[in-house]
């Protein structure tokens, strides 16, 4: 039985306009479904408008054409059904752990048992037990995204959208960090949409890479990724897998080649 679509994009415009200068075309005829419970990675040149989409998706930026849909409802503004985790942690400096990643709950007026129950869930999906009463300042880099990522799931969205979430840490820490999502989108099951700049990221963790062209950001090709799952660190080191990442960091190598030319 084929899954149901989670997240469809319908041709999907965004032009920025400057008074007195030129108007930036960031996105042109973007189209893309993504089926529930599946991992996507959008990957491509910087300023080929990745991020701006993810904020179109969100509801933070409103497109200058075409729809998004999510589960059949379309979008005009952020809702409970999307959580979206930044490069940058975004915790509150005078919360505790548990009270950060009960946070949305609190303001979604969930009681406080319940908000409590649902946030230590999350912390040990999160692999975070034992630092509870821990304030960010008291964390790693990577344990504070850790504590975003719970935080995003604690709220129970039906789409997680990363963007570039792990780009601040260093290459050890984002590796760890990289096997720790995979560990917790299995169990959870959601549906995801990561951007990245890592091409071997995007392919280790996800079912499907959507490369992007240079500025107007549109979608240049889409690659089903061929690697078994559950996966781990040594998949990294298969055939499969450089023969993805050497593919696709070739059609980025051109978009970048052309952006430069214009």
């Amino acid at each position: 039985m084929s899954k149901t679509t989670a997240l469809e994009i319908s041709n999907i415009s965004k032009k920025f306009e400057r008074p007195g200068r030129p108007t930036i075309e960031a996105l042109r005829d973007i189209n893309l479904s993504v089926k529930q419970g599946e991992f996507v990675s959008i990957v491509g040149a910087s300023g080929s408008g990745k991020s701006t989409l993810l904020r179109i998706v969100d509801g933070l930026t409103q497109a200058t054409g075409g729809t998004v849909s999510v589960n059949g409802k379309i979008v005009t503004r952020p809702g409970k059904d999307r959580a979206v985790v930044f490069q940058q942690d975004s915790l509150l400096p005078w919360k505790t752990v548990i009270d950060n990643v009960a946070y949305g709950l609190a303001i979604n007026g969930v009681s406080r048992r319940e908000r409590e129950q649902t946030a230590r869930h999350f912390i040990n999906v999160s692999g975070l037990q034992g630092f509870e009463s821990h304030f960010p300042h008291q964390l790693s880099g990577g344990m504070r995204q850790r504590v975003n990522v719970a935080r995003a799931l604690a709220v129970s969205p039906d789409i997680l959208l990363l963007d570039e979430p792990f780009a601040a840490l260093d290459a050890q820490t984002r590796e760890v960090m990289q096997t720790e999502l995979l560990r917790i989108w299995e169990e959870e099951k959601k549906t995801v949409v990561l951007i990245t700049h890592q091409i071997d990221e995007a392919v280790f963790l996800s079912d499907r890479v959507v490369v992007f062209s240079a500025r107007p950001g549109q979608i240049r090709e889409e690659i089903e990724i061929e690697l078994p799952r559950p996966r781990d660190l040594e998949v990294k080191r298969s055939a499969t897998f450089v023969a993805h990442v050497d593919h696709i960091w070739k059609l980025i190598e051109q978009e970048v080649r052309m952006g430069m030319k214009n």
